[in-house]
């Protein structure tokens, strides 16, 4: 893997938490949940000593709190195998290297987004398309320093009317590098 060792983990960060999000099955290979160096082999055990240092322990904490989320977001698995789960937001933005799409669940309530930085550059005020108005809260960012990021986290944000992306809506948000972060939409409950 290119780069640095910040860089390495980053990317497997990102690429781990593209994953999740994406329709079908995350799986891992024995070993990746903790970022295990060597491949593993039948003869002996996981590298379980390489959760002393900060980035394997953080590498850990990213893959359970992933499927913790992946289990409470319906959008993340209810329409995995049904085309009207996924739609892309934005999937040629060749110039900034940022995909990203849209997770929605059956109800259509409370839809996920997911947006990967790809390159080792913040993006400031990055203007991206949202389906509904209103607050979206980031729900998982790989960048959080919990997991061994920088924690340039978005936190909530609000979509207002301004068309991007052939949605109706957007927000603008800073971009983590070599980070890929989840919003929820937070439907607005009504008045009593």
């Amino acid at each position: 893997m290119p780069g640095d060792r910040w860089q390495q983990f980053a990317n497997l960060r990102a690429l781990l938490t593209w994953m999740w999000a994406h329709p079908g099955r995350p799986l891992l290979f024995m070993g990746g949940e903790i970022a295990q160096n060597d491949e593993w082999h039948h003869d002996r055990s996981l590298d379980w000593h390489l959760l002393e240092y900060p980035e394997h322990a953080g590498m850990q904490a990213l893959v359970r709190e992933l499927n913790t989320v992946y289990r409470n977001e319906p959008a993340l698995w209810e329409q995995d195998f049904d085309w009207t789960g996924f739609r892309w937001i934005d999937p040629n933005d060749s110039d900034h290297s940022v995909l990203s799409f849209l997770r929605i669940p059956i109800t259509g309530q409370r839809t996920v987004a997911c947006i990967a930085n790809l390159t080792p550059v913040v993006r400031h005020e990055h203007r991206i398309g949202l389906p509904h108005p209103g607050r979206w809260v980031e729900i998982l960012n790989s960048d959080n320093a919990t997991f061994g990021g920088t924690n340039m986290l978005a936190g909530d944000l609000t979509a207002e009317s301004i068309s991007w992306n052939d949605l109706d809506y957007s927000t603008t948000l800073t971009l983590a590098p070599l980070a890929v972060q989840w919003l929820a939409h937070e439907p607005e409950t009504p008045h009593r």
